[in-house]
């Protein structure tokens, strides 16, 4: 049984910018998340017409998982994502539909997004996975975690190789890392390595 795993690739989305691996593969001048994440999804040539359908916490962790597993043939991903703001964003904007009298009218294609996991959906959709999946939401990035729950996966053999990380949006704020743990990769999978990698 292997003892140790390997972060294969890492990705880092913030401040209008998309990092691989610590280079930077694209960058926009952008006012706001939404004009930011559209030029991102047109630079990729991404095809996938439900992308505009999603809330923006479903849209970060396409995009950012999208850089990292597109050219990847594995479909034996897990997916171990959290973040600290849960789907406020889009709970906020559900309940603005619910307590507005005079055109209440709750919109299904948002209540839909009202559970943050449904971004492993999203992302489980598009690369055709069908894993084992979990969803933390904690108050601050939690490595250690993220490290015993994505090596337990890979050592009982329930999954080749784990898409974990960190993927937060809340009022127009966003910072998405994500990284794939596997039997073979550049930095060693270990809680120290996880937490220099998510501050560089």
């Amino acid at each position: 049984m292997q003892k140790e795993f390997y972060i294969e690739d890492y990705c880092h989305v913030k401040e209008n910018e998309i990092f691989v691996n610590g280079k930077s593969l694209f960058k926009a001048d952008a006012e706001d998340f939404t004009t930011f994440i559209k030029s991102a999804y047109k630079h990729f040539k991404i095809d996938h017409s439900k992308f505009f359908k999603m809330d923006s916490l479903s849209k970060l962790a396409f995009i950012a998982s999208d850089v990292l597993l597109i050219e990847d043939p594995e479909k034996n991903i897990a997916l171990v994502l959290s973040n600290s703001a849960s789907s406020l964003d889009t709970d906020r904007k559900h309940q603005a539909a619910i307590s507005d009298t005079t055109n209440f009218y709750p919109s299904p294609a948002v209540f839909v997004y009202t559970l943050p996991n449904i971004c492993l959906g999203e992302i489980s959709i598009r690369h055709q996975l069908f894993s084992e999946n979990s969803f933390f939401v904690f108050e601050n990035f939690n490595a250690d975690i993220l490290f015993h729950y994505s090596k337990s996966l890979l050592k009982d053999k329930k999954a080749e190789k784990v898409l974990s990380g960190w993927v937060n949006f809340d009022n127009g704020k966003y910072d998405a890392f994500l990284y794939v743990v596997a039997k073979k990769g550049t930095f060693v999978h270990s809680i120290s390595e996880i937490n220099r990698l998510y501050q560089i």
